[in-house]
């Protein structure tokens, strides 16, 4: 199982004082030294957080490649289009939200419209795609008729669940793994992200068909108190176990 490390929330701490520091890019370092086999980043419309230069320098100089959240908006995409990006991934946006709060609405044909030309964009410039949707089957549908290459399947309302109790969390659970078998019989990849924590994370990551997890505040909130490097090992000797007990390969 591959473990992108979502570095937002350095450039969160960063923008709270409009200085330069702590560096998201530096942060990156660490991160890969931990294990992580992948960096991702947001990219907001209103730059909240991450900013251009960072992506720009992240995709200079990261060894293990930069997965880039952005809205499918046309500034946007043709921002990601000029990068040697490793992964696009399509997300919602709304100016007013903490973090994203669900998959992309794929069930509007305006909606759909916009994702089918931000894929072709993106494809053009050979980046390979992904779409950020709830585990449902019309999301998924809708998802492999567009061309993505891989769905994010949101586990946000999965990590609310574990929070209630084990009958609401096994529910949540259950939706997710019909939705990464049902993904992977449309011939998608299937990853998983959005709430997940040292905590919850070990049932999703025995789902067999999911082989790449984006986690990150979780692991930055340890890493204040463990330091980086370690909080990313830590979250990677975890799923490594998991996959181990399930038979799995580790990926």
């Amino acid at each position: 199982m591959r473990l992108h490390i979502n570095i937002d929330h350095v450039a969160t701490v960063r923008q709270a004082r409009r200085t330069d520091e702590p560096d998201p890019v530096r942060a990156a370092v660490l991160v890969e030294l931990g294990g992580a086999d992948g960096i991702t980043v947001h990219l907001r419309e209103d730059r909240r957080h991450i900013q251009d230069r960072d992506v720009q320098l992240l995709v200079e100089t990261a060894r293990t490649g930069v997965n880039l959240e952005i809205a499918a908006e046309p500034e946007m995409v043709e921002f990601a289009a000029g990068l040697r990006l490793k992964e696009a991934t399509l997300v919602p946006e709304r100016r007013e939200e903490v973090t994203t709060e669900g998959g992309l609405a794929l069930n509007s044909d305006l909606q759909r419209r916009k994702v089918a030309t931000a894929l072709e964009r993106l494809r053009a410039a050979g980046i390979r795609t992904s779409l950020f949707v709830d585990p449902d089957a019309e999301s998924l549908r809708y998802a492999a008729e567009l061309g993505a290459d891989a769905v994010e399947l949101h586990t946000g309302v999965y990590a609310e669940a574990f929070k209630r109790g084990a009958a609401e969390a096994e529910a949540e659970l259950q939706r997710l793994r019909s939705a990464a078998a049902r993904s992977r019989s449309l011939g998608l990849d299937v990853h998983a992200g959005h709430g997940l924590t040292y905590e919850n994370v070990t049932p999703v990551a025995a789902i067999p068909e999911i082989e790449e997890l984006n986690i990150g505040h979780s692991v930055v909130s340890r890493a204040v108190l463990v330091g980086l490097e370690r909080a990313v090992r830590e979250m990677k000797e975890l799923l490594r176990h998991v996959r181990m007990s399930i038979g799995a390969p580790e990926g």
